[in-house]
């Protein structure tokens, strides 16, 4: 599993894993890039969330890192990914992981996901839980925050574990 030291694929092709994200809190979604509402809302709140850490903390903005995983690998190639997370942040990383992979990631995290068929084979959509995992700085799950929770009120949980753990 992902946080157990195991690896996932970034949208540069570089292998990660939480490790590589020591020091920093991390902040970790499901979801995939053609959702009309919930992913986009959920990582437009954390780049939000990231600029008022930036200001109110002096800096704390640079030890956030946004981390989205897709649930929708037939579709959610690399570079889709990397051009869905520039329209966020540009530090935020997407992860890819095989179909196999991705189901252990969803058991383990407790994520739910399904495919729901369109109108031709290509159009289908994703249905899925929305929350965000969020880790401390010394790579511990800490909290799930709830979709549409909001950019302040993850800016301050997030202002907590900066708190806890320095």
């Amino acid at each position: 599993d992902f946080t157990a030291g195991g690896t996932m694929v970034d949208h540069n092709g570089q292998a990660r894993s939480v490790k590589d994200f020591a020091g920093k809190v991390v902040v970790l979604f499901f979801g995939f890039t053609q959702c009309p509402d919930v992913c986009p809302t959920s990582m437009a709140e954390l780049a939000e969330a990231k600029k008022i850490l930036e200001k109110n903390n002096k800096g704390d903005g640079d030890k956030i890192q946004g981390l989205f995983i897709t649930i929708d690998p037939e579709r959610d190639t690399l570079p889709v990914l990397k051009a869905y997370m520039g329209n966020f942040d540009p530090t935020f990383l997407a992860l890819y992981a095989t179909p196999e992979k991705l189901a252990e990631l969803a058991k383990d995290y407790k994520v739910y996901y399904k495919k729901v068929d369109g109108k031709t084979p290509t159009s289908y959509t994703m249905d899925h839980s929305a929350g965000s995992y969020v880790y401390d700085t010394q790579g511990r799950l800490r909290l799930f925050t709830r979709y549409g929770s909001g950019a302040k009120v993850l800016a301050a949980d997030i202002a907590q574990l900066f708190k806890q753990t320095s």
